[in-house]
Formats: C-alpha cells, structure tokens, sequence
C-alpha cells in the first residue's frame, strides 16, 4: 500500500501535530482509526437526492466509490449537495432555481471541500446542471478529482394496445415523449386513457433522461475532457456493474494524488475542445454552449461560445441519438460508447490525444487500447456521417450580437433557414398559453424574451412550449427564438441563448409584432430586418427590463451576481483574478 505524505496536503491543517488533537477526536468519534485519520482524506461528493430518478442511485454508487478510496490507502468523506431536476422543475416558476442551482452545486462542494481540508475529490453527479457544477468546483479547487456520472435511465415501451398512437408504440420512450404527448393530448388526437397509460411506462428505473440531452451530453462532455475515466458515463444507472467503475474511480483519485495530477492538468485549452468535437458530433443539448465557457472560467480560460460554435462548425454529426435521432444512451453504450466516437473524430484528426485523464494517462493512450469500431447504425463512421457539420450551431446577426445557438441534429439543410414574422411574447407562461390555444400562424417565429439569466431570473428552459408545438405538428412550421434556454430534448428549430438578453437592452428586447427576422443555420445568421436607425430609436424609447417578483431571497442574489450568457452565465471572477489556489494553502 502507498504511503503518503501529508505534508503538503490541504488535511494537514486537521489531523497533524498535538495543536489538532480536538479535531482528530472528531474524526475519532465517527470511528475513524488512527491510519486512517492519517492517511489523505478523500471527498466523495454526491447529488444523492429523493427528487426524481436521476439522483436516486447515487448514494449506492457512492459506497462502491469509498470501496476503492480505501483500497488505494485513503480516507472517503461521503457529503452530499443539492440538485435541482428540470424535468420535475419544468415549465412553472421552478424553472428558475435550474441555473441557478449549477453555481449553488459549485460553491458548496467548495465550500465543503475548504471547511474540511479535503484533499481530493471524486463527485458523482445524474442530472443537468449538477454535472457542470461538479466539474467547476473540481477545476476551481483545482486537487486532483475524478467525475463519475450515476449513469442513464433505462428505455420505456409502450404497451401494444390500441388506445396508444402507432409512433409512441414503436419507438423508445424517454420523457420528452411525455412533454410531446400532452401537446398530442392537448390537441386532440391522444386520449386521456392513453396519457394516462404512457405516464406510468416512459420512465422505468432510475437514471437522467436517456436520450442525449443535457444530462448525457455533460456525461460524454466528462470522459472527453478527461475527468472520468473512459467509458464509465455510459452503463446505465440500474446496473449493478456501474459499481465497479465506482471503485475504480475511488482507486483513480488516489493515484492522481501519488502524481500530483489536479483537475487543471487535465482541464486544458485542448481537452475544451475535445470536449466541443463530443458535443458536436454526438447531437448534444445547446446547454453544452453554456457548461463549457463556466468550467473554462474556473481555471481562467478564454473559452466562450464563439469558440464552442466554432469547433462545432467544423465536426461531423455521427453519432445517431434522440431527440434528433433514433437511439438513446443505453443504445450508445452497447457499442462501445465515447470510445469508439473519439476514435471516429481521431481518424479525421479531430482529437487533441496529449491530454492527460483522469486515469493518469493521456487520451490517446487510453483510445490505444479501444478496439470496437463505428456500427454503423448508433455510430456512423466519421467518413460517411449524418451530415458534415455539427449537430449544434452558433448564430451571431443584428439580432444576437453576442451569439445564439441552434440544435439542428436530424434536420434537413432545407429546414435550417426560416424567415418570418415575430409574434412576441414576454414571457414563456404567454408564449404557452397562446400555444395551446393556436394563437399563432405557421411562418411565423416566436419570440419568448425576459427569460435570460439575470431577466428571468434564472434563464429557463422552454421544453414545455417546443414539445407542445412538436405535439401539434408545428415543429417544423414556425421558428422560435428566446433570450432563455433549451432543453436537451427539445426540437425543432428553437434558438436559445440569444445575446444580449432583453434585461440587458439586447436587440431582443426591442423587437416588434410583424418584424420580419430571419434565422440561417448553414450560414451561421440571426437577424432582423430593422436599419441601425430604426433600432436606435427604439433603444431610446426602452423602458428599462421588465420587473420581476424575485425582489429577495437566491434569485435575486443570482440576478444580481450573473455576467453574460456568451461567457457561461458565471457569478464570480473565475481563475483569472484568483489570489491562491486551495491546495497549495
């Protein structure tokens, strides 16, 4: 067994010398030994909570974690933080307290992690935002840390009966099949019975949303950029077999300490940008153009969505995943998963392979050994893909002059290029509302604006109003633009992100009824048809943003604290202005 010296390490300061004999008796009182009040102390951090089927299985995971912690001679600390899930937030007010919650995740593993001079850090994470918000407090604290995702929910199947539409019968089920169903319900053409049937079978075990939304585009994001190890994002929850990449990653954190390997040794310039190709490539949520420019900032990196949409500009679609394909994770895993896509981008030199991982060895190192191919059918192989650009694109114009961004994974390059009138909303309850009472046209874009970060506060997602629009077979009919988000799941041409945002006297914010906008993703534009002159005079006319009922309390700090949506929607200075790292204290 490797012994280390703790001379250097953060937990020094509570269980060496005769000054720390009142914390040791601490430690001592939740049956800790003496070896192991000397040995490095390990955080094993978890989103373990009863909110929805993402989080369920994380505290069982955690324990085959601490297996391996101690195994490799370290002490686990078992903490856990909060999580916010979008599914169950979606489409009310709780759908402010989502973006929010990444930054809340950050700050109190951090937090967590000084208070106890933790030395290093094994998070596991299952839902959308508590994946980026492990990742920035790895890389902010900056000790050697291993990410490990509580892996995918299994497919539902809808039973053989007539009352359920021929297409939710035949496919697999994920939960944006319920958002699309009460759109069908809301319309006309599915039952209350068969509502009523779908609810119960579309979610069968626990696990995030299966197909390549938020939750699994983060979980490819973290093998990519290295702080999982290979391959361990894509084992379904429910499968007790995930325990042993649980283990291995407790045994991978305590060899990251014997090297002095620390989440910014792997977090790089280049593994950012692996992490963008993976995105691309595989069809991944429009959040990643969010996620990646916050973990960035942690370490002082100039990474924002330009830099995302740029890479994503250049990547081929491959990789064959709901919403805008056919699959969904479990599907990915069973052949070969992130390994086999990296090796595909590989192929076409589409991989930085020097970057160190969470296993101590480089990427390419790691893809070495990978000997599965492309199957042709979950994964094309890089030089016959589903289309040659990326899945997600930017978009910059008059409109977004700090960019937006579009998934376009599954649409046809016809259907990427949309002119028509705005019908304006100020808010998304409007923009549902008139949804559900077809009070709008086909041609037109919907705009929903006040929805940004620091307008909203909190820069929901509008699931609810793009499934209801697919539900009635608009999807393809009208465009959609907001200063918000989107989920994952969503589909259809929605554009989120939308820069500056309307609290900010972003060109949203001044856009009319009737104003003919036009959105081009083959050639990456997003405009309105209004002279400088024009938009000038409605700028001086502007009443300043919309007042909002969040006067106190988390979302008012948060709108208080948020910087731009190009940047990562991030609440503090970031490694840039840091004084000192934590580990080195």
């Amino acid at each position: 067994m490797t012994k280390f010296d703790k001379s250097r390490l953060p937990s020094r300061y509570v269980t060496e010398g005769p000054e720390r004999a009142p914390h040791r008796s601490y430690l001592y009182a939740m049956g800790i030994s003496e070896e192991e009040i000397h040995q490095p102390l390990i955080g094993v951090a978890t989103c373990w909570n009863e909110a929805a089927p993402c989080n369920i299985a994380l505290n069982r995971q955690a324990q085959a974690v601490k297996l391996g912690v101690k195994a490799a001679s370290g002490t686990p600390r078992e903490f856990t933080t909060i999580t916010v899930t979008d599914g169950i937030a979606m489409g009310h007010e709780g759908m402010r307290s989502s973006l929010a919650s990444r930054e809340a995740i950050a700050d109190t593993v951090e937090l967590t992690m000084r208070g106890h001079c933790y030395d290093a850090i094994v998070g596991l994470a299952g839902c959308d935002k508590s994946l980026p918000g492990m990742m920035m407090a790895m890389v902010r604290l900056n000790v050697p840390s291993v990410f490990i995702y509580g892996g995918s929910i299994l497919p539902g199947k809808a039973p053989q009966i007539d009352e359920i539409p021929e297409d939710f019968r035949t496919r697999d089920l994920t939960v944006q099949d319920m958002f699309e169903a009460v759109g069908r319900h809301q319309n006309g053409t599915m039952s209350d019975a068969a509502l009523d049937i779908l609810e119960r079978v579309a979610c069968p075990s626990s696990g995030a949303c299966g197909g390549q939304f938020t939750a699994n585009t983060m979980a490819c994001v973290s093998e990519a950029i290295g702080l999982a190890l290979l391959n361990s994002s894509g084992m379904p929850a429910p499968y007790e077999s995930r325990d042993q990449y649980g283990e291995a990653s407790g045994r991978a954190v305590m060899n990251l300490i014997e090297k002095n390997i620390r989440a910014r040794d792997v977090v790089t310039r280049k593994s950012l940008e692996n992490a963008a190709r993976v995105v691309a490539c595989t069809g991944g949520s429009t959040n990643a153009g969010l996620h990646l420019p916050a973990i960035a900032h942690e370490a002082g990196i100039d990474f924002n969505l330009d830099d995302v949409c740029e890479i994503f500009r250049d990547t081929p679609y491959f990789v064959n995943l709901k919403p805008g394909g056919d699959h969904v994770a479990k599907d990915l895993f069973d052949v070969g998963g992130i390994p086999v896509v990296m090796n595909e981008l590989r192929k076409a030199g589409l991989i930085h392979e020097d970057c160190i991982t969470a296993s101590g060895k480089t990427i390419g190192e790691e893809l070495d050994t990978v000997t599965r191919k492309a199957d042709g059918k979950v994964i094309y192989p890089i030089e016959t893909p589903i289309t040659k650009t990326g899945g997600v694109v930017g978009l910059k114009g008059n409109l977004a002059p700090e960019g937006a961004i579009v998934k376009v994974a599954g649409m046809k390059a016809e259907e990427q290029v949309f002119t028509g009138p705005a019908r304006v909303f100020e808010c998304e309850e409007d923009a549902f509302a008139a949804v559900q009472k077809r009070e709008y046209k086909e041609g037109e874009v919907i705009v929903i604006r006040n929805e940004g970060p620091a307008g909203g506060p909190g820069m929901r997602e509008m699931l609810a109003t793009t499934a209801a629009l697919s539900g009635q077979g608009m999807g393809k009919k009208v465009a959609l633009i907001t200063d918000g988000r989107f989920s994952g799941a969503t589909r259809g041409f929605c554009v989120g992100h939308v820069g500056p945002e309307a609290a900010h006297c972003g060109p949203i914010a001044l856009l009319e009824n009737g104003d003919m906008i036009t959105i081009d993703a083959v050639s990456g534009e997003i405009s309105v048809a209004l002279s400088e002159d024009e938009m000038a005079t409605r700028k001086a006319s502007w009443k300043g943003p919309r007042d909002t009922i969040y006067a106190s309390g988390a979302l008012w700090k948060y709108a208080q604290l948020v910087g731009k949506t190009y940047l990562g929607a991030v609440t503090h200075p970031g490694g840039k202005a840091e004084k000192h790292i934590y580990a080195d204290l």
